[in-house]
């Protein structure tokens, strides 16, 4: 198993704050909240392997994605951090919390669980893969055909096309494709479900949206079984929670790393 050198950005000065984005996602989704957080920490967003600007590889596992997260913590001399990772980002964050807890003062996990999570992108997979960006003249084209072949809300289709770009060819001329690794994201989501989790005596908060189904009441306690240091806490929000509650969120997050 080889680790990638992840791509990352960072804001202000003070204890380090590493932030892990989710399924599709990247870390441009998580600028502002950075920004909140920068004032006492020093904040690092990176992109998860296959996402962003990170390397593509051929394989995708939660294994992968925390031993890059230690080449990352090795490369920056990251020690005592507090790790935020939301939903893919929390498996991730978890999965790394338990293999290297000496790293980390607090964990923060974004609307996940420890449970097995049914295969549910599989919708949205196939329809990415059906939309033919060579043939694609504008976003708005895109657009109007994700909407086509997906019957999702507007802001999903927005999230996903934050990741489409302008690719250049060997002949000069250009076309639009994904940032992430859709072939290899695609071909791994089953094992995604949820990684094997030996869980971890770090002191964690388990913050989660009333309005996602992803962390109920009757999850606590196997998530306390794993992880017996973890306290709750919700907010009113979908399963986007830190972008449908942004003040709330940081509020939350200062609260428990204060």
């Amino acid at each position: 198993m080889s680790s990638v050198k992840l791509n990352f950005k960072e804001y202000g000065n003070g204890k380090p704050l590493v932030i892990l984005h989710g399924l599709f996602g990247s870390l441009d989704n998580w600028f502002s909240l950075a920004k909140a957080f920068s004032d006492k920490h020093h904040v690092y967003l990176v992109d998860q392997r296959n996402h962003g600007q990170s390397p593509h590889t051929d394989t995708h596992t939660y294994e992968e994605m925390a031993d890059d997260l230690l080449g990352f913590f090795v490369e920056h001399g990251l020690k005592d951090a507090i790790l935020i990772g939301h939903s893919m980002g929390g498996k991730s964050a978890m999965t790394f919390a338990a293999e290297h807890s000496n790293l980390l003062e607090k964990l923060v996990v974004v609307d996940m669980g420890v449970k097995q999570y049914p295969v549910h992108h599989d919708l949205i997979i196939r329809a990415m893969q059906a939309l033919d960006l060579h043939n694609i003249s504008s976003r708005s084209e895109a657009e109007e055909e994700l909407q086509h072949l997906l019957d999702e809300e507007e802001s999903t289709i927005q999230f996903l096309l934050k990741n489409i770009y302008r690719q250049k060819q060997e002949d000069g001329s250009t076309n639009y494709a994904w940032r992430f690794n859709l072939d290899v994201l695609a071909e791994d989501i089953e094992e995604m479900g949820l990684p094997v989790l030996k869980g971890s005596n770090t002191e964690a908060l388990f913050l989660y949206g009333t309005r996602s189904k992803y962390v109920l009441e009757s999850d606590k306690a196997e998530i306390l079984s794993l992880f017996p240091n973890a306290t709750f806490k919700s907010l009113n929000t979908g399963h986007w929670v830190h972008a449908q509650d942004p003040e709330g969120f940081v509020a939350a997050v200062n609260a428990f790393i204060a």
